[in-house]
This record gives C-alpha cells, structure tokens and sequence, in this order.
C-alpha cells in the first residue's frame, strides 16, 4: 500500500471551523464518489483543534502554539493499492476527470502555497 498524505492550510477567507466544514459536507462526497476511478482504497480526514495538552506538549519542545500558529488546519490521507495502481489511475479518461473536479474543488478552499503533500509507504509499528 502507497498513501498519499495532504497537509492542509485553509485558504484566507475560512475560518477553522468554516473550512472543516466545508471539507467534510463538501468535498468529502466528491472524494467517495471518485473512489472507483481512482482506485481509492481508503480516505481518512485528520481535522486539527486546539487542545491544552497538545500546546503543553508542544511547548515542551519550543514549538510555537496558538490558533493562528498552526501550519495546518488538517490531514487528508488516500491509500492504494500500489503506485503502480495510482499511477494507472491517474492516467484513464475517467481518473484524470475525477482529479480535475477534485482539484477544482480544493482550490476552493485550500491555500495550495501553505499546504504540501508527500507520497508515503506506510510502516506499521504499533496496531493493525
């Protein structure tokens, strides 16, 4: 399994919680309903929020903390099977329709120029 990990930053005019939302009623539905073209085998939404002990913890470790602080509003992982099965469906006539109406819509809502995104191999140490 390959994971494509996407490092969010809301675009200006979002707040948070407006952006989050948007992601999960919004976006959300058209990321499953491009699941089959894609080869998409699994979509999870890492939503970030402040939380004392995470500020503690990043203190801790000179990190600076705060609402506006923050480097991402959010994660979204995407799993296949193999880069060859990615790279497969990124090149049909339906994959590639998929990637445009999804990369539209993020352009709506995502600040491309704060946010990164990094092809990963998964190595589980703990769990599944």
């Amino acid at each position: 399994m390959i994971k494509l990990t996407f490092c969010l930053t809301r675009r200006p005019e979002f707040t948070r919680e407006s952006f989050q939302d948007y992601w999960r009623t919004h976006h959300a539905p058209k990321v499953a309903a491009a699941q089959e073209a894609l080869g998409i085998q699994r979509y999870v939404r890492c939503h970030s929020y402040i939380m004392p002990m995470a500020e503690a913890a990043a203190k801790a470790r000179g990190m600076e903390v705060g609402d506006n602080l923050h480097d991402f509003d959010g994660v979204a992982e995407l799993w296949w099977d193999s880069q060859a099965a990615f790279e497969a469906a990124m090149t049909t006539q339906e994959g590639q329709r998929h990637g445009k109406i999804l990369a539209e819509d993020e352009a709506s809502f995502i600040d491309f120029s704060r946010s990164r995104f990094f092809m990963v191999e998964e190595n589980v140490v703990l769990g599944d």
